[in-house]
């Protein structure tokens, strides 16, 4: 069984939803949840998104400089500008759509502060602005007639066509298909899972960027890793529950074993410095104290403040039995975005013609070696918005009929062996944290691509397991591979 659509949109989570409301409603459009609809990295995000939008004390040039000097000047400065300078549109068109922004008293939009910026620019909804964002972008796909949604269904492989993509689908009840489109979109999210610890959901395993790279496309900068430094430090738990950088910026402190402020020996923006400076102070100062108990404090602040500015944050600590308006919060650094990934061209299109790449699965260019707070969802919509116009203008050269390319999951009678991925985690947690360990990068890198020379040659059936430890496995070797060079 097959399908033919015009566009297939891999992801559901910011960047696949808006560039399905912004393509033409004239095409056939299928998006591919791989789990429930609710859980991607988008709805995780806390803090809120970035934008120059009706400030007259702000404006975009601050703006591309607070991004310049955040990701070392390593960012692409023509993608830069066009997120800055049309950051205004795409906040205006999400807020027509019902996006639902913190206000102040006097009606105006609330705006907080976090590290790295230099004025209030970040619009939010409480500190939950990503699900906000996801939820009202899915309620209007939803209401679009021309766009299918299947949750809870995984690709399992791309091809390329001479009509455009083959995509391998495995739904829910275990049964595959083939779905063929003349342009494809991959919005499939980051890579937290490569790691033992992290604040991405279950399906950030790199699926996209593994497809694509298998395609031979061109991926970019995939060891720009970024560690968020104030995770909540439970340990128990792959997923670590993100302290948004907000806290912060409205004023917390951050403390070391002793219960003492240490930033002031590292960087004089405190704080407020950009998060892979504060990441490395965190590890230095656990080397000088010889323990990785660390504590973000903001118990000074107003408490019903605290309650009403993070009420989720708020919450979740409570569940883990810490009291944020009257205790200081254990936290430590932990893998949270990449700022790599399928390289893209101004236009989201990638190095295979058709095929596009938006949200953090993509290279823009715009976060250099270290994304600004805030700056992932603004370059979801951007980008995807760019996506879906460029898909818009070559629609007069579209193919009349579809090629399919063909797959077969029984390659092998056997399941891959247990612990695949657990290794794999363990390989990167080990040997590229925060400060790169080049030795055992490279002793990992020997391993990692044992793993997957046996995962692609072993005759394993494809099943979840087998995907997503092919995807992980593929990742962690590009990474180690960039790192050891």
């Amino acid at each position: 069984m097959s399908r033919n659509y015009d566009v297939i949109i891999a992801g559901c989570g910011a960047a696949g939803l808006y560039a399905a409301i912004n393509l033409p409603s004239e095409l056939n459009i299928l998006i591919i949840c791989k789990r429930e609809l609710s859980l991607c990295n988008s709805s995780l995000a806390q803090g809120g998104i970035a934008g120059v939008y009706n400030s007259p004390s702000d404006n975009i040039q601050y703006h591309q400089n607070d991004t310049l000097i955040a990701g070392s000047f390593k960012n692409n400065v023509d993608a830069v500008h066009t997120l800055v300078s049309e950051a205004a549109q795409d906040l205006e068109h999400i807020i027509k759509l019902g996006v639902d922004f913190d206000k102040n008293a006097d009606g105006s939009y609330h705006r907080t502060l976090e590290g790295g910026h230099s004025h209030h620019r970040i619009f939010h909804h409480a500190d939950s602005t990503g699900k906000e964002i996801a939820s009202t972008l899915l309620e209007r796909v939803k209401e679009l007639k021309n766009v299918e949604i299947r949750e809870n269904c995984l690709m399992c492989g791309v091809k390329q066509t001479s009509t455009g993509y083959t995509a391998f689908l495995r739904s829910e009840d275990g049964s595959y298909e083939n779905c063929n489109c003349h342009f494809m979109i991959l919005a499939t999210g980051g890579i937290g899972r490569v790691y033992q610890f992290t604040t991405n959901s279950a399906i950030a395993t790199g699926d996209g960027i593994t497809f694509a790279y298998e395609m031979g496309a061109k991926i970019k900068n995939l060891s720009y890793v970024q560690f968020h430094p104030t995770a909540f430090n439970n340990r128990a738990t792959r997923e670590c529950f993100l302290i948004s950088e907000a806290v912060r910026g409205e004023g917390a402190y951050l403390l070391n074993c002793h219960k003492e402020r240490f930033m002031q020996n590292y960087d004089e923006r405190l704080e407020l410095a950009p998060r892979d400076v504060v990441s490395h102070a965190i590890v230095l100062e656990a080397k000088k104290q010889n323990s990785t108990e660390f504590y973000l404090d903001i118990s000074y602040k107003d408490s019903e403040f605290l309650k009403k500015r993070f009420p989720m944050i708020y919450k979740n600590l409570l569940e883990q039995g810490y009291d944020l308006t009257k205790e200081p919060v254990p936290i430590y650094p932990c893998q949270h975005y990449l700022m790599g990934g399928i390289d893209v061209d101004n236009n989201s299109e990638t190095t295979l013609p058709n095929l596009y790449a938006c949200g953090e699965c993509s290279h823009t260019g715009v976060h250099g070696s270290n994304r600004l707070a805030s700056n992932s969802l603004l370059e979801a919509l951007v980008f995807s918005r760019h996506a879906a116009n460029h898909i818009a203008s070559k629609l007069g050269s579209v193919p009349a009929d579809f090629e399919e390319a063909q797959f077969d999951p029984h390659i092998g009678a056997h399941t891959i062996p247990k612990g695949i991925r657990t290794e794999t985690r363990k390989i990167m947690q080990n040997s590229y944290f925060v400060i790169p360990d080049k030795p055992a990068a490279a002793e990992g890198l020997k391993r990692i691509k044992a793993i997957r020379e046996d995962l692609l040659n072993g005759g394993y059936y494809v099943d979840p397991d087998y995907v997503l430890a092919k995807s992980i496995v593929t990742v962690a070797s590009i990474i180690l591979s960039e790192v050891t060079e």
